[in-house]
């Protein structure tokens, strides 16, 4: 196999639902006609090997333009309406499409900032070309491009991951096994389909012929109703960062609503506190627990971890081993092998890592390196992550490189402090920032009714050392995410400039 559209060729049952978005869904057979469409469309109007965004909400459509993308021979770069103008634009500038295909909601937009448009209703009936397309595959190779996905960049400007073909097939094929998907799978997507994280619920369903529920982003704000449309729509399957998690179990609603038909939950992308995890796997006894690492550089997940136990709040989670066909390399001080237990930074080798970043060599070259352990041409990803392998012989994550601070004439890891915070009774989340101009160490939480600010630094005067104490601390509400449900660490620290 060598294109991902196999998967959608070879679908057992076309008549079957394959994605259910708020307002419409697809069958695959419709999916499948309406991809054919579009693609013979961009065939029609010679755009072929070109980067086509898609910019239109968050759709069974929206999925069936991907497709139609890649039927035409080119690489789709997702885009989504709940996105910031400014970036949209950052991406449209650095692809520079011949055009984008968008909705109603996103034409006027479009063509105000002077870009060609398609409207997806008006191409996904278009005349199929199957000769075309078929020319198309015969010149096709698994190392092609099939997308684009925009990961923020710490100049402030976006980068773009391109990822292939071969990536994408040897991830999903190393991901169903472990989450046990088969066509009885029904996900419960979280993620924004313009984030690589979409990939675990996109492309197995198609291989399997699963189900996948596109969960309203407007039912994350209310817990109780979140679990409610699991139940009611059977979902059996969820792949979500680890705060939407902690949301639902630090409000509680586990104890009120207990999402019984789950039987697989994947977590990762950020550290989920032990505490809520415990409180899902008491809600959920049963329900098998992954814990998945990977960062969208090596295409999707690269680890995993099945939780069999209960983790006091000081443990790590492991992120385990990697999956087939691929490995882990630590590296130390001086591009060495560090010893058991030590820390070094996280690199991935293997063919699923991505082809670099769209237009930019330089770097590329700074993240995708020549493996100083090997005498021959081998491509390292340097992560830009702490780890280390513990006493049971399995990879656990540390912290960002960029979260380790000097402060004081200490190293310190921000993770630490953020370990001690969770340790409190009744603090939910937290998040420590430093501000790097005042060499101030800034904590912000959320916690149930009764925790006060002074009790939260008492604690932590006496379960760290000095020059860990935060200078400041501030109880929030709510801790305010990113579009893919992280922890937004940027947004908090402009709030304290």
């Amino acid at each position: 196999m060598k294109n991902i559209l196999e998967y959608l060729e070879n679908t057992p049952s076309p008549s079957k639902t394959a994605f259910v978005g708020d307002n419409s869904s697809l069958t695959f057979g419709e999916l499948s006609a309406m991809s054919r469409s579009v693609g013979s469309y961009l065939c029609e109007q010679n755009i072929y090997k070109q980067p086509i965004p898609v910019l239109m909400g968050k759709s069974p459509e929206m999925i069936a333009a991907f497709f139609g993308v890649v039927y035409g021979g080119n690489y789709y770069v997702p885009l989504d309406v709940a996105m910031p103008k400014v970036r949209i634009h950052m991406v449209l500038n650095k692809v520079n499409p011949p055009l984008v295909i968008c909705d109603d909601s996103t034409e006027s937009l479009l063509t105000e900032w002077g870009y060609k448009t398609c409207n997806f209703k008006d191409i996904c009936t278009y005349q199929v070309n199957d000769t075309a397309l078929a020319n198309i595959r015969s010149h096709a190779t698994d190392v092609d491009p099939i997308y684009v996905v925009f990961t923020s960049g710490s100049t402030g400007v976006p980068k773009g991951v391109v990822a292939h073909h071969r990536a994408v097939i040897d991830y999903v094929d190393a991901l169903c096994p472990v989450l046990g998907v088969d066509e009885n799978t029904v996900f419960g997507n979280q993620s924004p389909l313009y984030l690589d994280a979409c990939l675990k619920e996109l492309f197995p369903t198609l291989k399997y012929g699963a189900t996948t529920y596109l969960i309203p982003a407007s039912l994350f704000v209310f817990p109780i109703k979140l679990v409610e449309y699991i139940t009611a729509n059977r979902i059996n399957t969820i792949c979500w960062v680890a705060s939407a998690l902690s949301l639902v179990a630090g409000l509680g609603v586990l104890e009120k609503e207990v999402p019984h038909t789950l039987k697989t939950i994947a977590f990762g992308s950020e550290v989920f506190p032990q505490k809520h995890l415990n409180q899902w796997r008491k809600a959920l006894p049963d329900t098998k627990f992954v814990h998945l690492y990977g960062p969208t550089e090596a295409t999707g997940m690269s680890c995993y971890y099945q939780v069999t136990r209960d983790f006091d709040t000081n443990e790590a989670i492991p992120i385990g081993q990697p999956f087939p066909n691929r490995e882990v390399v630590l590296l130390g001080e001086g591009d060495t092998t560090p010893p058991p237990g030590e820390p070094g930074e996280i690199c991935i080798r293997g063919n699923q890592l991505s082809l670099g970043y769209y237009a930019d060599p330089e770097l590329t070259a700074k993240a995708f390196i020549q493996n100083p352990l090997s005498p021959y041409p081998d491509t390292l990803y340097k992560t830009g992550d702490l780890g280390r392998i513990n006493s049971d012989g399995l990879l656990e994550f540390i912290s960002r490189i960029d979260h380790q601070i000097k402060h004081m004439g200490h190293r310190i890891e921000l993770a630490e402090i953020e370990v001690a915070a969770r340790e409190i009774e009744g603090v939910e989340m937290v998040c420590a920032v430093f501000q790097q101009e005042k060499s101030r160490i800034i904590l912000f939480y959320t916690a149930k009714e009764g925790v006060t600010k002074s009790m939260v630094q008492t604690k932590l005067k006496s379960h760290l050392p000095r020059y860990m104490v935060p200078h400041a601390i501030h109880p929030m509400e709510k801790l305010p995410l990113t579009p893919g449900g992280k922890i937004d660490r940027n947004s908090l620290k402009e709030s304290i400039q």
